[in-house]
């Protein structure tokens, strides 16, 4: 627990509650890395087991414990299981340039990109919002937004187990109003799940193709949770102007194949996250353009 003393100088120190902040950030984003990787194979694995069951069948090999936890982090071309000494964010990457300590083998640049922009992100939430319950909350959902948009870029699936909870605990913040009402934040999730719903079905009559997946649903109503309905207009504009930009350079620039869907997850949460930020601000100059004098 902390003393009276201690929160009492980071609520009148925001600069140093960022940097404990930024530091910390470092730290989850190593964790993030490990959520990103295994949480897809985690979920696969699951869905294999219950087909298996559903089948009748039975999985020949026992498989190995996989977690979150266990085992421990390896080289993906020795197997070596990476120390302590190799694992501090950033920095073991950088004295190691790039490489594994044991066979030499090139380690993804990705693991401390992730690491940086956790901690960048981590330590402008802290800043914003100052030392408190909104910082901490919006810490975890920044978080969240992080793995979601990886694991979507990775694979073009929004894992439930980070959306529903993240719903629930929106929903659950609103009772003390952390950012929105109950009222605000129940009409936020609702429309949030029902808007993508009923353009996934509109583009699918129309098409006969499937727009998005139903994870985007959810993501959109987790944003509504936790920033109300209000919010929704904006992070919807926002991540259907980035989405469409990002889609047609593709196309034109790099030749993307339209038939290859694109993630919106991404986009969502990136207009999620701004709208955490400065919802307020981006709503009055939607509003200021819209509605011109």
């Amino acid at each position: 627990m902390m003393s009276a003393d201690s929160i009492t100088y980071l609520q009148s120190n925001p600069g140093v509650f960022a940097t404990f902040a930024a530091l910390f950030g470092l730290l989850i984003g190593s964790f993030l890395n490990v959520v990103i990787y295994r949480l897809p194979l985690i979920l696969q694995s699951s869905w294999r087991n219950q087909c298996n069951e559903f089948l009748g069948s039975e999985d020949s090999q026992p498989q190995p414990r996989f977690n979150l936890i266990v085992p421990r982090s390896s080289c993906p071309h020795c197997g070596h299981m990476i120390g302590a000494l190799e694992n501090i964010p950033v920095i073991s990457y950088l004295l190691q340039k790039g490489r594994c300590k044991h066979c030499s083998g090139p380690i993804s640049a990705r693991y401390p990109i992730i690491e940086t922009i956790t901690a960048v992100m981590t330590a402008m939430v802290a800043w914003h919002f100052g030392f408190g319950w909104q910082a901490a909350t919006s810490i975890l959902l920044t978080w969240s937004l992080i793995c979601l948009t990886v694991i979507d870029l990775d694979h073009q699936l929004l894992p439930d187990n980070i959306t529903l909870p993240f719903l629930w605990l929106g929903l659950f913040l609103s009772l003390s109003v952390v950012f929105v009402d109950s009222q605000a934040s129940i009409i936020g999730a609702l429309p949030g799940y029902l808007v993508l719903w009923t353009i996934f079905h509109l583009f699918r009559l129309l098409t006969g193709k499937e727009g998005m997946g139903y994870g985007d649903f959810k993501l959109l109503a987790m944003l509504g949770a936790w920033l109300g309905w209000q919010a929704l207009p904006v992070i919807i504009l926002l991540s259907s102007v980035v989405g469409a930009v990002v889609g047609i350079s593709l196309i034109l620039l790099r030749g993307h194949d339209r038939s290859i869907p694109i993630p919106f997850g991404p986009y969502l949460a990136a207009a999620g996250w701004l709208a955490l930020m400065w919802g307020e601000e981006l709503t009055q100059t939607y509003l200021n353009w819209a509605t011109p004098v």
